[in-house]
């Protein structure tokens, strides 16, 4: 049995609820299934492992919010680490990897960039050297650690920056996608014509709970509109998810079957074959099965998840093997593995997928970040960055299918668990953070090699929704000021 222990100076420096969602890292980045306990101070966590280990953990930071931050490699000890220390080390050790490799690449620091470098590096010297003082050690390394991500933002800039010129110089530009889902209703008017100038593609999703609410009963009206408007206007169709994995996504008449899989395999083919029946030639990207690795729904274990999945691609190749085809995970850092509740994290299931001779022309990745639980914990630019890399180790182009809050007040029209954790900037998540926050990220995933197209994954609030507030257009069908943004990022980072 392995234990970790941290203390938390000051006291009250995070909640109950926040320490509960912290786990431990191995040394190939995938979670540990760890229990936690949170009690006079200190942060405990005990492992069956007892090999070194990375602690992550939502902390909070001033301006930004809860930021999911990770210490460096700790070996076991009884004395416990002093948490804000270790995740000052872990960061600024991550940063100057980060800018190392981006230099070798041909992205240079500037001077303004060093010095911000040494000015971190000193802060920490301060935090690690006063630890006989908690409350001084953890006040100097919040002060690193907030000085390391603005240094984050500044050199992710310029490194998107260096990405655009390169592809700007290309004889063979990348052709990349910025599209939205459009929902379950037909576009007003006035939306439709912003939707249009933001994006070049679109998400029409088909829904089996929602196409097929009685056994043998389809209802396509609105996909058929939707994917006509598509036509209409020159924009490509992203198709799907044909199966989502989750209660959101399964009819309910299914329910009948849980326990019995070769039935819910024969129901779900009957379903996928007669979409791709009808749409086949009509579309741009089949997105064949999303939450394929986590989705607690009719008791299915994951290797019935992947069954079904793997079945769903192989109806989908073989009645429209022109189309590329490509199959969508949740959670890409994995946080749900930490309390115990999937075995298999996100990469391993993508993983076996690709080692199996599945011809997947690509993999997505769901990001439904600042939501707990059903989302991502929120994290930085070099964060977001090095798991991009990290995915796009496996060979194949990624698709972003990207959700974020512009609110956190209750939302009666979101049916799905997850919730906008722990705010944005002072003042909570709003329309305004939202805003800033696609205008930094979605730059970078675009700029990413291996990314081939960012999906917003919900254009309104007016309809029924899972994540609460994380549409582009209120519940009134007015524009947030993110969908603007999304706008300009088109104009400038694509071809």
């Amino acid at each position: 049995m392995g234990l970790m222990r941290f203390l938390v100076a000051p006291p009250n420096r995070i909640s109950a609820e926040t320490a509960g969602r912290a786990y431990l890292i191995g040394p190939d980045q995938i979670p540990w299934v760890s229990r936690v306990q949170f009690q006079d101070d200190v942060l405990s966590l005990t492992r069956n492992e007892s090999d070194s280990a990375c602690l992550c953990v939502p902390f909070p930071v001033e301006g930004r919010g809860e930021v999911a931050l990770t210490t460096g490699t700790l070996i076991e000890r009884f004395a416990p680490y002093n948490l804000t220390v270790e995740l000052a080390r872990g960061k600024i050790h991550q940063l100057r990897a980060q800018m190392n490799e981006w230099q070798i690449l041909g992205v240079a620091p500037k001077e303004q960039h060093l010095t911000a470098l040494r000015e971190a590096t000193s802060l920490l010297s301060r935090a690690v050297t006063s630890q006989g003082d908690p409350a001084t050690a953890a006040a100097h390394a919040e002060k690193a650690i907030h000085k390391a991500l603005d240094l984050a933002d500044l050199i992710v800039t310029r490194y998107i920056n260096k990405l655009l010129t390169l592809r700007r110089r290309s004889a063979t530009p990348r052709m990349a996608v910025l599209g939205a889902n459009l929902g379950p209703k037909l576009l007003r008017s006035d939306v439709a014509k912003q939707f249009l100038k933001a994006f070049n593609a679109a998400n029409v999703p088909l829904v089996w709970r929602e196409i097929e609410k009685q056994e043998g009963a389809y209802h396509w009206e609105v996909a058929d509109r939707q994917i006509g408007w598509c036509h209409e206007h020159g924009i490509k169709v992203v198709a799907g998810p044909l199966l989502q994995l989750n209660n959101h996504g399964l009819p309910d008449w299914l329910a009948i079957w849980q326990g019995d899989f070769d039935n819910i395999l024969s129901f779900a083919s009957d379903y996928v074959e007669t979409a791709v029946q009808r749409y086949r030639g009509k579309v741009n990207v089949w997105e064949c099965a999303a939450r394929v690795n986590f989705g607690d729904v009719l008791n299915l274990s994951d290797e019935d998840r992947l069954r079904l999945a793997v079945r769903a691609f192989e109806i989908t190749r073989k009645l429209d093997p022109a189309t590329p085809a490509i199959l969508c995970f949740d959670q890409p850092w994995g946080e749900y593995m930490g309390s115990g509740e999937r075995d298999l994290s996100p990469l391993h299931f993508a993983d076996i997928l690709v080692r199996s001779g599945l011809e997947l022309a690509g993999i997505g990745l769901e990001l439904n970040v600042g939501y707990w639980p059903d989302g991502s914990y929120l994290r930085d630019s070099i964060e977001c960055s090095r798991m991009i890399d990290r995915w796009g180790s496996l060979g194949l182009p990624l698709w972003i299918f990207l959700t974020v809050p512009s609110g956190d007040r209750p939302d009666d029209k979101a049916f799905g668990r997850g919730r906008p954790s722990g705010g944005a900037l002072d003042g909570g998540w709003n329309p305004g953070v939202q805003r800033q926050w696609l205008r930094h990220f979605a730059p970078l995933f675009l700029a990413k090699p291996a990314v081939q197209g960012v999906i917003y994954n919900q254009l309104g609030d007016a309809n029924r929704h899972e994540f609460p507030h994380s549409g582009l257009v209120d519940e009134a069908d007015v524009a947030k000021p993110a969908l603007a943004t999304l706008a300009k990022v088109r104009k400038k980072y694509l071809i």
